[in-house]
């Protein structure tokens, strides 16, 4: 899927493993709602494609924070500084010519919008699963301050890829490695050439 900004200059194409051909800044976004294995997958990606990675999550304000840990949703007042943040982040590194990963939860076509403002081309990989599936997982997880009681808000939340963006959608039945797989063979056929 490529946005109405790519259709009169498409970036060039990538190469068979999903990395950007002839210098091309490239980000990654890997989205989805929490405990569908955005950061898992992110890290698994960004080694081997051997790009920097950045966690969404850790440059939430302490005020996100501890609105999550109470079990209170965010607004969108709440994500907009941090949004830009991330944005200025993948800003900074297509200055410096690097490609990157994120884990971003990303949930609506505005905040994607936002994180799209950065120069150079910003893809998205949406982790898509069962609500079971991603609420066992999520109920798994310890350290992280998002409790499951948030759950029910990211999926009312979601709004899944349109076919006007640039991206590609993969489910997490599989494990890690296997989902960072289909990745790359999903980022890989859409960059293929129209036959």
């Amino acid at each position: 899927m490529t946005s109405a900004d790519d259709a009169t200059s498409p970036p060039p194409r990538g190469t068979d493993d999903g990395t950007p051909a002839d210098g091309h800044v490239e980000h990654l976004v890997v989205m989805g709602v929490s405990g569908s294995g955005k950061s898992t997958v992110a890290r698994l990606l960004a080694e081997r494609l051997d790009r920097p990675f950045a966690e969404g999550d850790d440059h939430h304000p302490d005020e996100n924070i501890a609105a999550m840990e109470a079990g209170t949703p965010l607004t969108d007042a709440h994500r907009a500084p941090w949004l830009e943040t991330l944005r200025d982040w993948l800003a900074e590194r297509t200055a410096a010519g690097t490609s990157t990963v994120m884990a971003c939860s990303a949930l609506r076509v505005a905040y994607r919008d936002v994180l799209r403002q950065a120069p150079g081309r910003v893809r998205f990989v949406h982790l898509v699963g069962e609500a079971e599936l991603v609420a066992e997982r999520q109920a798994a997880r310890t350290g992280h301050f998002m409790p499951t009681s948030l759950m029910e808000s990211q999926v009312a939340a979601l709004q899944p890829l349109g076919p006007e963006e640039d991206g590609v959608s993969v489910t997490v039945e599989a494990g890690p490695e296997g989902v960072a797989e289909a990745v790359l063979r999903e980022l890989a056929a859409d960059d293929a050439p129209e036959p």
